[in-house]
């Protein structure tokens, strides 16, 4: 009979041992990926070279790739390129008084002639033609794709009466989980990190998104939408750590507040880039975009929100 409890006692200690270095795994994988992807989205305008990435996480080039590969279901380079290309195609609407070389320079290109081969294999149109409008028709395809079927979202939102503020934004440490795509589904995500929420027994925080891809240049299963929670004070210690964090950069941002339902976010955004800032007089930077929640409406019965949405600029 002892034999026999034994036994079973050894056999639970090993499915429990196994259940646990998976989960470890995960997680460090999970980590890896995710450190890995936030440092190209930091340093996209330069010329990132994977070597230094792999000595900066701590791992081999061939995990490195393997991983990423595993979670992001595309290899680094094809990644790096996306991003640049992305970054690209945001400012050649938005920096009016940048040239083409300037923007190719600016996202990491190290020369004109590439840039434009890769631009146009991705967009189906050169940068002059992007720059000239052809953006447009772009975007609005993909903004149309997220319209709720149910009319819920009002295509005719007067965005004009928006007065937004400039302000300058500390840089920000955020608790995350990240999201692929641009969807309803996000609220799923956003339910996980209030389960996090709730297990830390967090009361003073701030509820954020990171907005890493622009939605309406993006395909939305593309898009990387990051989830975020900032404590106000971090002074006590948690009682779950599995999150990941990211620092949200310091800088000068144009503050727009607004009061809608799922789908109006969006139709800000393209308001916002593609009227707001080519007649203002700003261009924005290869930082990312990022929203402040006060009634977020993936967590709300009424699928209502309050948020401030902060664009990255600086004056030209």
């Amino acid at each position: 009979m002892h034999t026999l409890l034994s036994i079973i006692a050894n056999f639970v200690y090993f499915i429990c041992y196994n259940l646990l270095m998976k989960k470890n795994t995960y997680e460090k994988r999970t980590k890896i990926a995710n450190d890995a992807m936030n440092y190209i989205y930091k340093y996209i305008d330069t010329d990132i070279n994977i070597d230094d990435l792999s000595i900066e996480l701590n791992i081999s080039k061939f995990h490195l790739h393997r991983i990423f590969k595993d979670e992001f279901g595309k290899n680094i380079y094809e990644s790096i390129k996306s991003i640049r290309l992305q970054k690209a195609s945001n400012l050649l609407i938005t920096n009016k008084y940048s040239t083409i070389t300037d923007i190719a320079n600016m996202t990491g290109y190290s020369s004109q002639t590439s840039f434009l081969r890769a631009f146009k294999e991705r967009f189906i149109m050169t940068p002059k033609m992007w720059k000239s409008g052809g953006y447009k028709e772009y975007s609005n395809k993909i903004v149309e794709k997220i319209l709720n079927p149910n009319n819920l979202i009002d295509k005719n939102i007067d965005f004009s009466k928006i007065e937004p503020s400039i302000v300058k934004m500390p840089e920000l440490k955020a608790y995350y989980i990240r999201h692929q795509g641009y969807d309803i589904s996000i609220k799923k995500t956003w339910q996980k990190l209030q389960t996090w929420i709730y297990t830390n027994d967090l009361k003073d925080y701030k509820q954020m998104a990171l907005h890493h891809d622009n939605p309406i240049i993006t395909p939305l299963e593309e898009c990387q939408y990051i989830a975020m929670i900032v404590l106000e004070n971090e002074n006590g210690s948690l009682e779950n750590l599995s999150l990941p964090t990211l620092n949200i950069p310091k800088g000068i941002y144009a503050k727009f507040s607004l009061r809608g339902k799922y789908g109006d976010v969006i139709k800000l955004i393209q308001w916002v880039y593609h009227t707001w800032l080519i007649e203002s007089g700003y261009e924005t930077t290869t930082n990312p975009s990022y929203t402040i929640y006060y009634k977020n409406h993936f967590l709300s019965s009424d699928e209502e929100f309050i948020l401030d949405y902060y664009l990255p600029i600086k004056y030209v």
